[in-house]
């Protein structure tokens, strides 16, 4: 292989790294998004009275 392709290839000038650090934060930070979305509406349910089964 070509020297200077394996130099290309081997540094992108830093913004790969950045996504190796980026992305997986974000996708972390989505999923706890999503999460806190969910038990905030479980927990808008049961406080409406959502749950009848357990009244009886």
């Amino acid at each position: 292989m070509n020297p200077a392709a394996v130099n290309l290839i081997a540094h992108q000038g830093g913004w790969d790294e950045i996504l190796l650090v980026a992305l997986p934060l974000l996708v972390i930070a989505g999923l706890l998004v999503l999460a806190n979305k969910r038990a905030v509406a479980e927990l808008d349910e049961a406080e409406s009275g959502g749950n009848d089964a357990d009244d009886s």
